[in-house]
C-alpha cells in the first residue's frame, strides 16, 4: 500500500502540473481510503493512516499552486479542520520557503478554535521577518485576551519578535508573563531574554537573567559574551571566559573563542589572546578556518604581524577573509609594501580580491604613502576586477591624498565621487587639513559637518588645532566660545596597557591607578634620563594658546606616556611595552617613545586610532609619516 501512494506521490513531483498534481492528490487519498482495513466509510475524520498520508503530501508540496490544489481537495473532504491536518498545513505555507505570511494568516483565522500549538505556528512565522515582527506580537497579545495561556515557546518566539522590531515595552511585557506563568526554569527560553536584552543594549539585565538561569549550557554563556560585546563592556568578556572555563558547566566552544579574540583585538591584549590561541589549540580548533582568520585579526591589531604570519602560513586552506585580513594587517604596521606583495601572491594563488581586500591594499599605500600605487590599485579596482568602489574606497584615496599633502586634489575628489560623503570622509579631510595647515580648506569642511549635523568635538579641536597652528589665536578664542555655547565637550583620551592578563586604562594626569606615586615617580625618572639623551618637549599647537610652562606639564603626563612608564615599571627589562590610544598620538608622545626605546633598549608598540607604531632603536616604523 505505501509502495502505491509513494508511486502515486513521485508521479506527481517528477513531472508537476496543476492537473498531475491534483489527480496524484486525489488517488493517494482514495487508495489509502479504499484499502486500509481501519478505514471508516462513514466517517469524514480521516483516521491516522489517512493523516499521514495527508501530512507527508502538505510536506511534499514545494509551490504555493500545489498547496493550493490539496487545500481544495482537503475542503472537498471535510478533512481540513482536523487539527493535525490543519497544523500541518499551517505550518507549509507559513513557514520558508513559502512563507506566505498573508495567506497562513487568513487560513488561520478560519479555524474555529485555535489552539496554543497553531498560535505558536503563527508567531514564530512572524519572529522570522523584521518587516512582519510587530504583528507576531499582535498575535501573542490576542492570543492572551482570548484566555489560551502561552506556553515557553509561545514566549520564546514573542520575545524574538520583540528582537526583531526593537520594542522595550513589549518584551518586558513578555517576561513579566513568564514570571507569571512560571516558565523561568526553561533555560532556552531565558537565553532568548538574555538576547533581547541585549539588542536593546541593556546588559544588566541582560547579566541578571543570565543568573537565574539554572543550568547554563554554552550558547548561554556566548549569549551573554555577545551582549557585553554589543555594550562595549569588551574588558569583562575576558573575565568570562575565565569563569566560562573553571565552571563546572560547560567549556568555551569555537564562537566563544571567536567573540574573545575579537575583544582582544580592541583591547590590545596581546597576552589574553595567546592564552586563547593555545586553549583553540588544544581543543583542536584551530582546523577551523573562521577561528584561523580571526586569529590573523587579533595578532595584527596587537601590533604582533609576525605571529599573525606564522598562523597565516600553517593554513592549508584559505579564503578571500584570510587573505584580506592578512593583507589589512600588514598594512595597519607598516608594512605597505609587503602588502601589496602579499596582494600580488594572492592573485597568483587564484584568489579573487574583493572589496575587503582593496580596502586593505589602499590603506597600505596611504599608510607609507605610496600614492601612485594607490591610485593604481583604485582604478584597477573595477576596470580589472570588477568590484565597484565603495564609501570605504574613495576615504583610503582622500586619506592618501591627504597625507601626502594633496589636500585640494582629495576635496575635489570628495566633490566630485558618485556617493555621498559622509562624516568620516570628511573628517578624514580635516585631518590632512590639521596636518598640512590648510585652513581655509578646514573651515569649508566643518561647514559640510554643519550640513550633516555630524559635527562633534573632535571636529571642533581639529579646527582649534589648525588655527593655532598658523597662530590665528582670535579664531582660537571663536571656536573655543562656540564650542561653549554649543556645550560641546571634549571625552579626554585614554591609553590601555595589558599586564598579565589584565588591562590597565589611564587618561592624562591619571590619579584612579593604585600604584599612581610610583607610576609618576617613574614617568619623572624616564624624562630625566630622556632629556639628557636629547629629548625636549614639543611644544605644539595641539594645546592651543596656552602659556609654555602649562604646556610642558600637560604633555608630561598624556595619557600614553602614563601607560608607558607603566610598561617600564612592571614588567622585565627588554620586554615589548604594548599601549594602545583611542586617539591620533600627539607629536611630542611619539618623539617620547622614539628616544624611550633608545635609552631603554625596549621596544614599544603603539596603537593609535588610526595605525600601529613600533619604536625599536630611536625609529619609528612610520617613518613618521602619520
Amino acid at each position: 500500500m505505501e509502495t502505491v501512494y509513494s508511486f502515486l506521490l513521485s508521479q506527481s513531483l517528477r513531472r508537476f502540473s496543476v492537473l498531475r498534481f491534483h489527480s496524484a492528490v486525489a488517488a493517494a487519498l482514495e487508495y489509502q481510503h479504499q484499502h486500509h482495513p481501519l478505514s471508516n466509510p462513514n466517517s469524514t475524520a480521516p483516521n491516522a493512516h489517512q493523516e499521514k498520508t495527508i501530512i507527508s503530501l502538505t510536506k511534499s508540496c514545494t509551490h504555493k499552486t500545489q498547496l493550493l490544489q490539496l487545500q481544495t481537495h482537503l475542503l472537498r473532504n471535510f478533512h481540513f479542520y482536523n487539527p493535525t491536518v490543519f497544523l500541518s498545513f499551517l505550518s507549509r505555507i507559513a513557514f520558508p520557503p513559502l512563507h506566505d505570511l498573508s495567506y497562513s494568516y487568513k487560513i488561520f483565522c478560519q479555524f474555529p478554535a485555535p489552539n496554543v500549538l497553531l498560535y505558536n505556528t503563527m508567531i514564530r512565522a512572524h519572529s522570522l521577518r523584521n518587516d512582519v515582527a510587530k504583528n507576531g506580537v499582535l498575535l501573542y497579545q490576542e492570543m492572551l485576551h482570548s484566555g489560551i495561556s502561552p506556553n515557553a515557546l509561545t514566549s520564546m518566539y514573542a520575545t524574538k519578535c520583540c528582537i526583531k522590531f526593537g520594542s522595550l515595552f513589549s518584551g518586558i511585557q513578555i517576561h513579566a508573563r513568564i514570571l507569571k506563568d512560571g516558565h523561568q526554569s526553561d533555560s532556552l527560553l531565558l537565553t532568548t531574554l538574555m538576547d533581547f536584552y541585549s539588542s536593546m543594549e541593556k546588559g544588566s539585565e541582560a547579566h541578571k537573567v543570565f543568573d537565574e538561569i539554572s543550568h547554563r549550557d554554552t550558547v548561554a554563556w556566548n549569549v551573554l559574551i555577545s551582549c557585553f560585546m554589543r555594550n562595549r563592556r569588551t574588558r569583562d568578556i575576558l573575565g568570562l571566559f575565565d569563569a566560562m572555563r573553571n565552571s563546572n558547566e560547560c567549556q568555551p566552544d569555537e564562537v566563544t573563542c571567536l567573540f574573545v579574540l575579537q575583544a582582544c583585538a580592541n583591547l590590545n591584549a596581546l597576552e589574553f589572546g595567546e592564552r586563547v590561541h593555545k586553549y583553540i589549540e588544544e581543543h583542536d580548533f584551530h582546523n577551523m578556518r573562521n577561528v584561523c582568520n580571526s586569529l590573523i585579526v587579533m595578532y595584527s591589531r596587537c601590533g604582533c604581524v609576525e605571529k599573525a604570519y606564522d598562523v597565516f602560513k600553517g593554513m592549508v586552506n584559505r579564503d578571500v577573509v584570510t587573505w584580506s585580513a592578512m593583507i589589512s594587517g600588514l598594512a595597519s604596521n607598516g608594512y605597505g609594501r609587503d602588502a601589496i606583495e602579499a596582494f600580488k601572491e594572492m592573485q597568483r594563488a587564484g584568489i579573487v580580491p574583493d572589496d575587503q581586500t582593496f580596502t586593505g591594499v589602499l590603506s597600505a599605500c596611504s599608510h607609507s604613502g605610496l600614492v601612485n600605487e594607490g591610485g593604481m590599485f583604485f582604478k584597477a579596482m573595477k576596470r580589472d576586477f570588477g568590484v565597484v568602489p565603495n564609501i570605504h574606497h574613495y576615504g583610503c584615496m582622500v586619506d592618501i591624498l591627504g597625507r601626502a599633502g594633496l589636500v585640494d586634489e582629495a576635496y575635489d575628489l570628495v566633490i566630485s565621487m558618485p556617493i555621498k560623503p559622509d562624516a568620516a570622509m570628511w573628517r578624514t579631510l580635516l585631518g590632512a587639513c590639521r596636518i598640512h595647515r590648510h585652513v581655509i580648506l578646514g573651515e569649508r569642511v566643518i561647514e559640510h559637518l554643519i550640513e550633516l549635523k555630524a559635527q562633534e568635538a573632535g571636529d571642533y579641536v581639529l579646527l582649534l588645532n589648525i588655527y593655532s597652528s598658523v597662530g590665528n589665536w582670535e579664531k582660537v578664542i571663536e571656536v573655543r566660545k562656540l564650542m561653549k555655547d554649543k556645550g560641546i565637550q571634549t571625552t579626554p583620551a585614554s591609553s590601555t596597557i595589558e599586564l598579565k592578563g589584565r588591562v590597565h586604562e589611564f587618561v592624562a594626569d591619571d590619579v584612579f591607578h593604585p600604584r599612581k606615586k610610583e607610576i609618576y615617580d617613574k614617568l619623572d625618572e624616564i624624562n630625566q634620563q630622556l632629556r639628557i639623551a636629547g629629548y625636549v618637549v614639543e611644544i605644539t599647537s595641539e594645546l592651543h594658546n596656552v602659556e609654555e610652562n602649562s604646556k610642558q606639564y600637560a604633555l608630561s603626563y598624556h595619557s600614553e606616556k602614563l601607560a608607558i612608564a607603566f610598561g617600564v615599571l612592571a614588567t622585565p627589562p627588554g620586554t615589548t611595552i604594548r599601549v594602545a590610544k583611542d586617539l591620533r598620538i600627539f607629536v611630542d608622545c611619539h618623539n617620547f617613545a622614539k628616544i624611550l626605546s633608545a635609552v631603554y633598549n625596549r621596544k614599544v608598540v603603539i596603537r593609535d586610532r588610526n595605525r600601529f607604531h613600533h619604536f625599536q632603536d630611536g625609529f619609528c616604523s612610520c617613518n613618521d609619516y602619520w
